[in-house]
């Protein structure tokens, strides 16, 4: 099933067989709340990903207060954030979480490439006057903050194993690959592609997933101006998925400059090399599981 609403609009609960996907924030860099982002949304990046009914948070940017909202009266216990890194745009919804100020919910927050440190360490300064009102201290008793090294492999309740990969961004970042039934999703955010050839690793990351979420910041046009910025574009996500027979790419991390017409044209350039896929927008879900991935590999 691939649901597409105009940013902001509820959808149906996803499968609990499976893996279920809902964008909250597809913006980096910073939020562009205005008349030109009311299709695909404004907000950082934050992902819901469910496996087999369980809930993963991927990144914390400002769409992670939206998300916060709908799990208040949730029957969720706990939660468990992944972050790809810690630049402003991927935690600054922390803050603004509705379960982090409910003692009963127990939260954990991942992150890797912190060169030994843990989390904690690097989101004390958010989480502290003058930057923010609330000291981190306050609730540290239903928090737990884990570190790791990209290229581990995650293991959770229930036999779900998440795989981890390094990724090429000024201070290092974390992509993440969610398997279950057969099906597979990856995130792919923030990362810079190495040259016009997809590399090793990263197709063997992607290989054969049902979607890849993938850092499009920029047109190849654009890109030649902001090389080594640690952002790719919609053409090196294209390529990786055709060298690694991944079914569909979901464009993601939008360049806060492309307004709803932009995207909309590189939708219809993504539709044509590679039907199926399309530019993440906020509202937007998708299940993969044994009967919606016949629908899914028809496109929407």
């Amino acid at each position: 099933m691939d649901t597409r609403t105009p940013a902001g609009l509820n959808v149906a609960p996803l499968t609990t067989r499976g893996i279920g996907v809902r964008f909250f924030g597809v913006r980096g860099s910073i939020p562009v709340p205005g008349a030109g982002t009311l299709i695909y949304g404004g907000n950082t990046a934050c992902v819901e990903i469910r496996v087999d009914g369980r809930l993963f948070i991927v990144d914390a940017g400002s769409g992670l207060a939206s998300l916060g909202n709908t799990l208040v009266d949730g029957p969720e216990g706990s939660f468990d954030i992944l972050l790809s890194h810690l630049h402003q745009d991927h935690i600054v919804g922390l803050p603004f979480f509705a379960p982090l100020y409910d003692p009963s919910r127990r939260i954990r927050i991942y992150a890797g490439n912190l060169g030994g440190q843990t989390p904690e360490t690097a989101l004390r300064t958010m989480f502290s006057p003058p930057l923010f009102p609330i000291e981190l201290d306050h609730k540290a008793k239903h928090l737990d903050f884990i570190g790791f090294q990209a290229g581990e492999t995650l293991r959770f309740d229930g036999g779900i194993s998440v795989r981890t990969t390094p990724l090429r961004h000024p201070g290092g970042a974390t992509g993440y690959r969610f398997d279950a039934h057969g099906h597979a999703v990856a995130y792919v955010c923030d990362f810079e592609h190495a040259g016009p050839a997809p590399e090793s690793a990263m197709i063997d990351f992607v290989r054969n997933c049902d979607l890849v979420i993938y850092d499009t910041t920029f047109t190849v046009e654009d890109y030649v101006a902001c090389m080594g910025w640690g952002h790719s574009t919609i053409e090196a996500g294209l390529a990786l998925c055709a060298a690694a027979g991944a079914k569909r790419l979901a464009a993601f991390h939008h360049n806060p400059d492309y307004d709803d017409a932009k995207l909309a044209e590189i939708e219809a350039l993504l539709e044509k090399v590679s039907p199926g896929s399309f530019c993440a927008r906020e509202g937007q879900a998708l299940d993969f599981n044994e009967i919606a991935l016949s629908r899914a590999r028809r496109g929407p």
